[in-house]
């Protein structure tokens, strides 16, 4: 099979770039996959192919920009020129761009493969059914949040002339058969990562870290996790470094330099910009907490699988999609009111003062991300492709035969 994925790639800041690569490193590895596509956005640097393991081979077509209003004609004539067998997009609402008109000629590319008879299969990594506007950084305006409302309906709508929609979360199957009567929506797991040997659970010599991981502005703030850590501090006396690992949600340019010049006071206070994928395990096995300080969720949590496959206890509010991995995966943590400083900071106290509890919540943890490697995730996809490949092929000699 010749597979395009249509996504964002490394280097690429565009978000879901990082999911690609593992996407990528997997699909490579089967046996059903002749030939890698990426259909990416364009960026400054290479894109990060230079994998260590045996794979097939992998082409690199740069094809699209963020907020261009061209993407849906240079992916379409991409998707063309390169003739694959199938087409996966790796795509939330604002993939292709946060202006309207751009983001929704976007996901008009699943109805264009889907009418060149390519299988299309698409990864909708959230639905804004189950998404707060005003939390998650959209917009606070009731009028605007209806408006987005309406324009989210009229994409889902679009998203789901692909011939197969594929979500993370069992609800969002039942929301979207509910609301808009189909049929061709599957849950898929989101996949852990990387599933290394049976962790270590030991720490460093030096301070317990305390870290967060993301991109951060919107409802994912740390100001409230730096004055929790600073509460353990006090009341505990322990030794703790403050390990916050990102960047700037895009739409809330200048966030973090805000809030690094706004705690400069605070000491073992540590921001370290962007992580390339070297730097990802050294930054969770050092850790010995990883703390999700969310107001709102917008999806499947990939922080938390990748958390879970390095054996990491964690503290996150139980609200949203995060309640529901807890239910659906088996994750397990302490458990904090999203509003509330002194809830966080006693989550993690609960779990840097008791060594006995951390690695219990680190073993369940470990043991939930193992349950669903990417390879096991790749497996199902490449199942469904060869489904809808199979069911096409029956409709052309129905046809033939009429």
């Amino acid at each position: 099979m010749k597979l395009a994925i249509v996504t964002a790639y490394p280097p690429s800041k565009v978000t879901l770039n990082e999911y690609a690569y593992h996407l990528v490193k997997s699909f490579r590895q089967s046996e059903k996959v002749t030939e890698l596509v990426l259909l990416t956005d364009e960026t400054p640097g290479a894109k990060d192919i230079s994998f260590t393991e045996n794979g097939c081979k992998i082409t690199v077509k740069e094809c699209w920009k963020f907020n261009s209003y061209k993407n849906i004609f240079s992916v379409t004539k991409a998707i063309s020129q390169v003739k694959p067998d199938s087409v996966l997009f790796n795509l939330q609402f604002m993939k292709f761009g946060d202006k309207k008109v751009v983001a929704a000629t976007g996901l008009m590319l699943p109805l264009i493969c889907k009418m060149k008879k390519i299988p299309t299969i698409v990864l909708l990594h959230n639905i804004l059914e189950q998404v707060d506007l005003g939390k998650a950084g959209f917009t606070t305006n009731k009028l605007a949040q209806k408006a987005y409302n309406f324009i989210g309906t009229s994409l889902t709508k679009l998203i789901l002339k692909a011939d197969l929609v594929a979500v993370t979360m069992d609800k969002y199957v039942t929301t979207l058969e509910e609301k808009y009567k189909t049929g061709n929506v599957k849950m898929i797991p989101h996949g852990t990562f990387e599933i290394p040997a049976e962790p270590s659970h030991d720490l460093p010599e030096g301070p317990l870290k305390i870290m967060t991981f993301g991109k951060f502005g919107t409802y994912k703030k740390v100001e409230r996790m730096i004055e929790a850590v600073e509460m353990v501090r006090a009341s505990s006396g322990l030794d703790l470094e403050i390990v916050v690992a990102g960047t700037d949600n895009p739409n809330v340019p200048g966030y973090l330099k805000n809030v690094q010049e706004k705690y400069k006071h605070v000491p073992q206070l540590r921001f370290t910009g962007y992580v390339e994928e070297e730097e990802v395990a050294p930054l969770f096995t050092e850790s010995a907490v990883v703390v999700f300080p969310y107001t709102s969720t917008t999806g499947s949590s990939g922080v938390l699988h990748q958390a879970g496959s390095y054996g990491k206890a964690v503290v996150m509010p139980n609200l949203g999609d995060l309640a529901t991995l807890i239910e659906d995966e088996g994750y397990r943590g302490e458990f904090f009111a999203p509003e509330s400083t002194e809830s966080l900071a006693k989550a993690i106290e609960a779990i840097v003062t008791n060594n006995d509890h951390r690695i219990h919540l680190e073993k369940a943890n470990y043991e939930a991300a193992t349950a669903y490697p990417m390879e096991r995730i790749t497996n199902i996809y490449l199942e469904e492709f060869e489904k809808i490949a199979a069911k096409k092929q029956g409709s052309v000699k129905n046809v033939s035969t009429i």
